[in-house]
């Protein structure tokens, strides 16, 4: 492991499984990587799976049917395993194969897709699992270079004009439309890249999150590629 994200302070990075479901997020750390130089032909599955809608999700049946040469298999092999170390964990990963996701475009001045640098949240504790195999991967960025879009005194002001409640109704009129949950860089902000093969944990807004819930984003897809991803 050659520890390319260990000198950020955002981010903890572990060695296996088992460190990246137990270690504590705590004070700036709030993105956990399971570094990993995976070996396989990912770009081979990519080929084989069959592309339903924008996006597909792909099944282990479905990586089993398909007729690969043997890095082909070496890369299934990982995708499986993956699949099934969180499954056991008690998660619900996904694995997606992906041509783009649906945009926002309803407004011109706050974007809730995505693309937009963006938290997620959930009623319980869990946690945010990710892995890009193949393709364009997500960003991250720390806390402290982003603000969030309703604190932002322009956008605030747009967004009351589109509320039609009182002023003590708007807070929840945020939450409710998910405005609250997306974030603008700041000038000069440096997202981190997350790369390919990692496996990832981001920490989630939840009641007893005791860090701050991890920005990210997804990236724009390379022109003609598919993305092969990982989510839970």
């Amino acid at each position: 492991m050659d520890n390319t994200f260990s000198d950020n302070n955002q981010i903890g990075v572990v060695s296996t499984f088992s460190e990246l479901v137990n270690t504590n997020f705590q004070e700036t750390v709030n993105a956990i990587c399971w570094e990993r130089n995976l070996v396989g032909d990912f770009k081979e599955i990519v080929s084989k799976l069959q592309l339903k809608d924008n996006i597909t999700e792909v099944y282990p049946e479905d990586l089993l049917a398909l007729q690969l040469t043997e890095n082909g298999c070496m890369a299934r092999e990982i995708i499986l395993n993956d699949l099934q170390l969180l499954t056991d964990f008690g998660a619900l990963p996904s694995l997606n194969l992906l041509k783009n996701y649906e945009r926002d475009d309803e407004f011109d001045f706050i974007s809730t897709d995505v693309y937009s640098f963006h938290v997620d949240r959930s009623p319980i504790g869990t946690s945010t699992f990710l892995c890009t195999y193949y393709g364009a991967s997500s960003d991250i960025l720390p806390n402290d270079h982003a603000t969030q879009k309703i604190l932002i005194p322009e956008i605030r002001g747009k967004l009351k004009e589109l509320h039609d409640g009182s002023d003590a109704e708007f807070e929840g009129f945020l939450k409710e439309n998910y405005f609250d949950l997306h974030y603008q860089p700041k000038p000069g902000a440096q997202p981190t890249n997350l790369g390919l093969g990692h496996l990832w944990r981001l920490s989630v807004d939840h009641p007893e999150q005791q860090v701050l819930p991890c920005i990210h984003r997804a990236p724009m897809e390379n022109n003609g590629e598919y993305r092969l991803l990982l989510i839970c």
